[in-house]
Formats: C-alpha cells, sequence, structure tokens
C-alpha cells in the first residue's frame, strides 16, 4: 500500500528523521547528556568507528555475551519481582504510567550506533514476521494476532521515540514523552476511530499504518511518593497483555485481549501513595476514537494497585471507560481486575477476568444499520436494539528455564453472550503453550501450541469449524 504524501504515516516518517537527525548532529558536536546511562558500552574506540560498524558490534558483542555492563542503579521502592529478560518486564504492571521509582538502564543498537547511548531520547524498535499453520483454511479470528491462517507475515514494524521521565529522584519535576509508528498486519488491532481509521474500517487493508502511542509523560515528585500525569493517546490502562510484540509472554493473544479496549485518548494521573499502594484517576473520549470523532465522549477510568510486603502477590483493578454505556464505536464498558502471584524465584502465574457491555446495540439482521467495524448483536426476537455483555478470564503460568527461556501455558474462556464481540453469540476456550528463547538481549523467538473451541455454534473459519488448531512462531529483532 502506497502512502500519500499528507498521510499519518509519511508525517511520522518525517517526524523521525528529523529526531535521528537531531542525535546524530548530538553525537557529531561531542555534547553529552546530563545524565548519561551508567551501563550504555563505551569502547575506546567507538569514535573512529563508522555508524554501521558500531551498529553490527553492539550485535556481535550482545549474541557472544560479551558486551559490557555495569551494576544498575538503585531503584526507589520494592525490589523488582521477576527477572526481565526473559520475562517481558521485571514489575508487576500497570498501565498509563511508566514505573514510578524505576530508572532508565535500557540501552539499545540503534542508539548504541547513534551516539553512545548517552541521550535521555531514545530511538528504537523491532521487526516481528511470524508464520502459523492452522486447521482454519481462510482466516483463525477471533485469534489474534495471527489472523490471517497459514501464512508467512510480518505483523510489526515498529519505530519508538520517546525520553522517560526520571522518576527516581524526588527534588524536581520531570517530563518526558513517547511516539511509536507501527506498520504491519497488527494495525488492525490498535485503530482507533480518527487516527487513519479507514485503512482497516472501510478498506480492510491487510497491511496498514498506525500512530499508536502519542504522549505526554509529566513527573511531580511532590505528590505523594511521586505523581505521573500522562497526557495524549495511550495504550487502554488495565490487562496482563499489550499491543506491542516484546510485552507479552506468548506471541498470539488471549480471546480475553482480542476483543477488549486497544488505546484511549485522555489524560492519565498514576499516583504513588507508598510502596503497596497505587491510584490512577483519568478523563478519556472512550475507547478507540479520537477526540474529534463524533464517537467521543467524556469517560472515566479509576483503577488501584496494591503489591504486598513480600511483593510475591500483586492485585489490581480498574474501572475503564465508564460513561452512558450507550452504543457507539467500541463503547465499551469495561471493569477489569488482575492478580499476580509469584510462587517461587522461577515459577509465577498472572490472572485476568474483566465483564464488559454496551448499551442500545442494533439487532442482527434488523432495520438499524450498525455503525462501519462495530457489530451487532443477536437481541432476542422483536428487539430492535439490546444490551451486549460478555465476560472473561485468563490464566497465565510461567516457569523461567534460565536467563534465556522460559515456558508459559495460558488457559482462556470467554462468553460472547450476544455475539457483538466476535460476531457469535457462543462461548469459547482457549489452551497455548509456548516456549520463549532469546539470543543475547536483542532476539526473541516464541514458538507455540494452540487449541481453541467454540462451544454453542461453529464460530471458526467464517462458520464452518467448531474447533481450531494453530503451530505458530514469531521473531522479534531488535534494533
Amino acid at each position: 500500500m502506497l502512502l500519500r504524501s499528507d498521510s499519518p504515516g509519511v508525517r511520522y516518517c518525517f517526524a523521525l528523521i528529523f529526531l535521528l537527525v537531531c542525535l546524530w548532529c548530538e553525537r557529531s558536536s561531542g555534547q553529552q547528556s546530563e545524565n548519561p546511562l551508567p551501563d550504555a558500552p563505551k569502547p575506546a574506540t567507538a569514535e573512529k568507528k563508522n555508524f554501521f560498524t558500531r551498529w553490527a558490534e553492539y550485535y556481535r558483542q550482545d549474541w557472544s555475551g560479551t558486551a559490557p555492563s555495569s551494576p544498575a542503579p538503585a531503584r526507589r521502592g520494592v525490589p523488582s519481582p521477576l527477572d526481565s529478560p526473559p520475562f517481558p518486564n521485571a514489575d508487576w504492571s500497570y498501565g498509563g504510567s511508566p514505573v514510578i521509582g524505576e530508572p532508565d538502564t535500557n540501552s539499545y543498537p540503534l542508539m548504541t550506533a547513534i551516539n553512545g547511548a548517552t541521550s535521555r531520547t531514545k530511538v528504537y524498535g523491532w521487526i516481528d514476521p511470524s508464520l502459523n499453520f492452522s486447521t482454519s483454511s481462510n482466516r483463525n479470528e477471533p485469534e489474534a494476532n495471527d489472523v490471517y491462517s497459514n501464512r508467512f507475515e510480518l505483523n510489526q514494524l515498529v519505530l519508538y521515540a520517546e525520553r522517560l521521565p526520571d522518576s527516581v529522584q524526588r527534588d524536581h519535576v520531570d517530563w518526558g514523552y513517547h511516539l511509536t509508528a507501527l506498520f504491519g498486519t497488527d494495525y488492525r488491532f490498535t485503530t482507533a476511530k480518527g487516527y487513519g481509521s479507514g485503512q482497516w474500517v472501510n478498506d480492510h487493508h491487510q497491511y496498514g499504518f498506525d500512530p499508536t502511542l502519542e504522549y505526554v509523560d509529566i513527573y511531580v515528585p511532590q505528590v505523594a511518593q511521586g505523581m505521573n500525569l500522562r497526557f495524549g493517546r495511550f495504550i487502554s490502562v488495565p490487562g496482563i497483555e499489550a499491543q506491542l510484540a516484546p510485552n507479552n509472554y506468548i506471541f498470539s493473544h488471549s480471546l480475553l485481549y482480542a476483543i477488549d479496549p486497544f488505546t484511549d485518548t485522555g489524560l492519565m494521573a498514576t499516583v504513588k501513595l507508598n510502596d503497596h499502594w497505587l491510584v490512577q484517576l483519568g478523563i478519556t473520549d472512550g475507547h478507540d476514537v479520537a477526540l474529534w470523532t463524533p464517537d467521543a465522549k467524556p469517560s472515566g477510568t479509576a483503577c488501584l494497585s496494591y503489591t504486598t510486603t513480600s511483593v510475591n502477590d500483586n492485585f489490581y483493578v480498574c474501572a475503564n471507560g465508564i460513561n452512558d454505556g450507550k452504543y457507539a464505536y467500541n463503547n465499551l464498558q469495561q471493569y477489569d481486575a488482575t492478580w499476580y502471584h509469584k510462587f517461587s524465584k522461577t515459577w509465577h502465574m498472572a490472572t485476568e477476568t474483566w465483564y464488559m457491555y454496551e448499551r442500545d446495540v442494533p439487532a442482527l439482521g434488523g432495520p438499524i444499520q450498525p455503525e462501519a467495524g462495530a457489530n451487532p448483536a443477536y437481541c432476542l426476537p422483536g428487539e430492535l436494539r439490546c444490551t451486549a455483555p460478555e465476560y472473561a478470564v485468563v490464566n497465565f503460568l510461567q516457569k523461567e528455564l534460565g536467563t534465556h527461556d522460559f515456558l508459559s501455558f495460558r488457559s482462556d474462556f470467554l462468553d460472547d453472550k450476544k455475539g457483538q464481540r466476535t460476531g457469535y453469540a457462543t462461548r469459547y476456550s482457549e489452551n497455548t503453550i509456548t516456549w520463549c528463547h532469546w539470543i543475547g538481549t536483542t532476539i526473541q523467538i516464541r514458538p507455540e501450541l494452540r487449541f481453541e473451541r467454540a462451544w454453542d455454534m461453529k464460530a471458526y473459519d467464517y462458520g464452518r469449524r467448531q474447533n481450531q488448531l494453530t503451530v505458530a512462531s514469531d521473531l522479534i529483532f531488535h534494533f
């Protein structure tokens, strides 16, 4: 698909190219960040090597295990419960904010090649191709993200530009920002109405572009033990899984994830009350819509997180995107609860459940036309509109095998009671096992075996099958 010169994709490319040039100029002029990363490699001959040689050298050292390292800077708060890698996160996750009290110690191949990873502004990303084999011959829906069956495809080509606020210090207000450019088949799972959504909602392109994340962070240390204010477009706050590939245990996503809200636009305040309690309050324009669309409406989000003294348990509950609940583009009313538990140094689990609904959803086959990109519901005979609820629960069980490997087993149940989210009014179950293997810290391989069933009707392969078996893998190459 060609991008027009006035498209969001082209504008993002120009903006990110400009940022790269600025970072290159910073390096060339010999300027240093006032807070260089302590663990950034600084070989003595770096200045004598060209950009591509430095880039290649990063991978050589990373894959051979000879990359220089130094002790991580101190964090503020309780210790991290997990090892990352191999796991996607070191902390029990919450959305809408960076981890308050966590230092930014990450250095990336591209930034090391540009300026020795000495700037707080970082440009990095990944390429995520995948391959799947399925018993379905057309589509794997409602499975995500390998929705197109029996093919090799590019799920994500992602470029990040970000600056994280320094939330370890308690002396001064700090700021950060984040921009994401995403291209690939997964753009359909992040599409929000008004952000170039015609690619999917109207035209159903297999490949497309989405400016998935666009926000500014303001960190205010004087409020409790730190407050972060995030304004812009960000990932919907609750949940174990996330839209961006490296942030997940398993390549494919749970059925629970596949139909819940993806991104919100608005303001989110995250306050760390102490080492155990964290509270979040936000106002958004609803789910998966831009502020300037007719579907936007003021919506509230409230979350509470509690971590035990041992850090072996975390409970995170959210009421997300709450308004009048009337039918609109993805105007889901979501009530979500997550429990993380660590059994031992190498075993932990994550469990999430939610209940969602929309009111006044047009009846399937009725005279009221549903909105483009939003399904009708299986209402009772004679009803022109009805309330469409659904509930789901998922559990992830992880076993750490070493610094480069872990196993994950996922069990998932979804009841789409009126078929408004998947197109079929049925109960679903899904079980997946995966092995994640790292090569250094820059390549992930995640093969998986997945079996799922629709219990009340044939809901797979365009209504031809009641069961579906897939064998799949992705490969994430970080740059």
